[in-house]
């Protein structure tokens, strides 16, 4: 089966067994904490931002109390996401800056996003596609492993993933892409054992020896 073939199949599938609106998996209610979950969700579950999240927008109920929040205390609030020296410093500093720069309203250009501290093309997409509703290609985990076990890309590095699937995707499929291959990751194609004989997608995977 040639690329193009995989592509128009794997598209097919996961519209026909997983739903086709965009779905986000982090808790949030507004555009900044959207921003600050997923700065929390690199290198840890969806499900521990989440847990922490719940209780964190309760202590830091507006963008001027995390700009104003003492840094040492803030680690230990997130401290269970990991990488939360960084994580915290960023939050910080991107709350500082949407206030100052934007006057607290989140923008929605990608170089713009990107500039916040802590932001960069996949934690832009994310808001850019649930908060804006722009077509947008959110590469996690799930995204980089999976397309390139279909052999629909051939890269680690998730920019170029991005950008590679912009151009052979139809635009209509970059926003619920992310949404459709988490759980795809989560129940079937999962990173450790994935179950390749049950696998709906097998019959476009480069990967299936079957």
């Amino acid at each position: 089966m040639r690329k193009n073939e995989r592509i128009r199949s794997m598209l097919a599938l996961l519209d026909e067994h997983y739903p086709t609106e965009d779905k986000c998996y982090l808790y949030y209610e507004n555009e900044w904490q959207l921003l600050f979950a997923t700065i929390m969700s690199a290198q840890c579950t969806d499900e521990r931002v989440n847990t922490v999240t719940r209780e964190l927008y309760k202590k830091y109920p507006t963008l001027e109390s995390f700009a104003s929040a003492d840094l040492s205390e803030l680690e230990q609030d997130i401290r269970s996401t990991g990488f939360y020296h960084n994580k915290a410093k960023n939050i910080i500093a991107a709350a500082g800056q949407l206030l100052t720069e934007y006057n607290g309203v989140m923008p929605s250009d990608i170089d713009k996003l990107t500039a916040l501290a802590g932001v960069g093309r996949k934690t832009a997409n994310v808001v850019r596609t649930h908060i804006f509703h722009i077509p947008s290609i959110v590469v996690d985990t799930h995204v980089k492993r999976i397309t390139n076990k279909l052999g629909i890309v051939d890269s680690d590095d998730p920019v170029k993933i991005e950008f590679e699937l912009m151009r052979l995707l139809p635009k209509e499929n970059w926003g619920r892409l992310n949404t459709q291959l988490i759980a795809h990751g989560r129940s079937i194609c999962k990173a450790r054992r994935p179950d390749c004989e049950n696998c709906f997608l097998n019959v476009c995977c480069k990967s299936y020896k079957g």
